[in-house]
């Protein structure tokens, strides 16, 4: 469960604060936070949890190995800053409000927050021969041949959905056959280049990564097979300098170091934002760049990023699985010195 910070950003609170507390901390804010709190966000969070004795009795929470202290007051750790997201352990009801317990063990009231809403966001696994491709239009009708062999309307293909070509056309090219026996209209279609093997990589089985700006597409190989796509999020600044721009950085890297999950500051949100929370499945490749999920956007297929290569959460742990080194179970994280690490090949 995420949650992405309103404005004002939430109070971090030490303990479950009282109502004489809150209103101490959050002054008018205080007043303005419940209404913001909406049905839809209730319904994306779910039922609160329990209220444990250890809350009840409202001691002062730990902060975990690691985590970044602030200055601290008698009730709370100052301030979340401004555009911040949060990864929710659990949430409980609290003097008429709810309260989430971030990873940080923190205690941010929820109704300074809004809800993320999860993606629908899917890539394709490739398991027959053919070449990946994505929806990127709405309303499009899936086609099927008929007794006669005319091809008949047969259903929906959703906005982003993943396909795999085998080849085949028809109506001169208007047309495309994919593995799932139904047609698509070629122009609904952004197709990927499959990619080349310029290295001699894919020519002895390895795995490797390419990942085209220009399509916004991400292709996992295992030789010189496709095993996987998905769309991406690049840069903002697209195809220009990353040193002067937000661009996303291009040539031929190995995956450094993998994170289950990471605090990423500066990047994405927006033009300003500077900590998300829980990050998931970080992959990074070249110095701060990085393969990893986001949830506080959508934006999958166009550029969106401050640089580092964004994917659906589903997709950045299927990647994080599928790519070396590998992370041993129980661990949260495994690093190489550039001996081993899945080949990434970025491009236009």
């Amino acid at each position: 469960r995420y949650v992405v910070s309103r404005k004002p950003p939430p109070h971090l609170y030490v303990h479950l604060p009282s109502e004489a507390e809150q209103r101490r901390v959050e002054g008018r804010s205080r007043s303005q936070g419940t209404p913001a709190w909406s049905r839809r966000d209730e319904a994306l969070l779910g039922e609160p949890d329990p209220l444990t004795p250890f809350f009840a009795s409202r001691r002062d929470l730990p902060k975990p190995f690691g985590a970044a202290e602030k200055v601290r007051f008698p009730a709370h750790r100052g301030r979340a800053r401004a555009d911040s997201a949060f990864g929710l352990i659990s949430t409980f009801e609290w003097t008429g409000r709810r309260f989430g317990l971030t990873t940080e063990l923190d205690l941010i009231p929820i109704d300074r927050t809004s809800a993320v809403v999860p993606t629908a966001m899917r890539g394709v696994e490739v398991k027959t021969e053919g070449t990946p491709a994505f929806v990127m239009h709405h309303g499009v009708r899936t086609l099927k041949p008929d007794a006669s062999g005319e091809l008949k309307p047969d259903g929906w293909a959703a906005h982003r959905s993943g396909w795999v070509l085998t080849g085949k056309t028809a109506a001169g090219g208007a047309y495309v056959e994919t593995d799932a026996g139904v047609w698509i209209p070629a122009s609904a279609l952004r197709v990927a280049r499959l990619g080349r093997d310029f290295w001699g990589h894919a020519a002895r089985g390895r795995k490797w990564i390419d990942i085209s700006i220009e399509l916004q597409m991400l292709v996992a190989y295992e030789g010189t097979r496709p095993v996987f796509a998905t769309l991406v999020s690049t840069g903002r600044g697209e195809l220009g300098d990353p040193a002067t721009t937000s661009a996303t950085v291009q040539g031929t890297f190995f995956i450094r170091e993998k994170h289950v999950t990471a605090t990423m500051d500066g990047d994405d949100l927006s033009e300003t934002s500077v900590d998300l929370r829980d990050v998931p499945y970080v992959q990074y490749f070249h110095n701060s760049y990085a393969l990893h999920g986001v949830y506080w956007h959508d934006a999958f297929g166009k550029v969106r990023s401050s640089g580092c290569v964004n994917l659906a959460p589903p997709d950045a742990a299927w990647l994080f699985e599928w790519t070396d080194p590998a992370v041993p179970e129980g661990w949260h994280a495994a690093f190489n010195d550039n001996k081993g690490g899945t080949l990434v090949y970025i491009h236009a």
